[in-house]
């Protein structure tokens, strides 16, 4: 008996949410959002800032067949990395993320002070600009960091790894 009250619960708790949901219209695909710290960054977007990650920046690079740093030292067996390649892979990594991590901070600081701007009602339209001015020139630097790193991977690998690396990442339908 008590499952069937419990599958009952189940079924009609979810129902009456979607039915106030839809019957509004009006939720927003933010509504939870409101709670982060920084509304724009996400805990793990702030993660990934944070030890250097590559973030989605280096698309136009590894779509296009320019392999990136990170991804070459873990399929280094399968590339046959020389050791010098694999030296000259591991120094570029370091500096990347090294200066992805510097970057990531100040975008993080600055995403932060946007959101203190609007907290305290203090924001103006020339104060925006500013911000958003911050913001967008870090975001070109961390693009720039990680973008720049796949063009000196792929200089340092001969075309056989390059495909290779290709291959094991998946982009084999070009």
């Amino acid at each position: 008996m008590r499952f069937h009250i419990l599958a009952i619960h189940l079924i009609i708790l979810p129902l009456t949410a979607y039915a106030q949901q839809a019957h509004h219209g009006h939720a927003s695909a933010y509504a939870g959002e409101e709670i982060r710290e920084i509304k724009s960054l996400s805990a793990e977007d702030i993660a990934e800032l944070k030890r250097g990650g590559g973030w989605g920046f280096a698309k136009a690079a590894e779509l296009n067949g320019m392999p990136g740093p990170s991804h070459v030292l873990a399929m280094r067996q399968e590339l046959a990395l020389t050791p010098s390649q694999l030296e000259l892979a591991q120094v570029l990594f370091e500096k990347m993320q090294r200066t992805a991590i510097q970057e990531g901070e100040r975008l993080i600081a600055a995403e932060r002070d946007l959101e203190s701007g609007f907290q305290s009602g203090l924001i103006n339209e020339s104060g925006l600009h500013q911000k958003l001015g911050q913001i967008e020139r870090s975001r070109a630097t961390l693009r720039f960091i990680h973008l720049s790193a796949h063009l000196e991977m792929k200089k340092l690998l001969d075309r056989h790894q390059v495909e290779k690396y290709n291959e094991l990442r998946g982009y084999t339908a070009r």
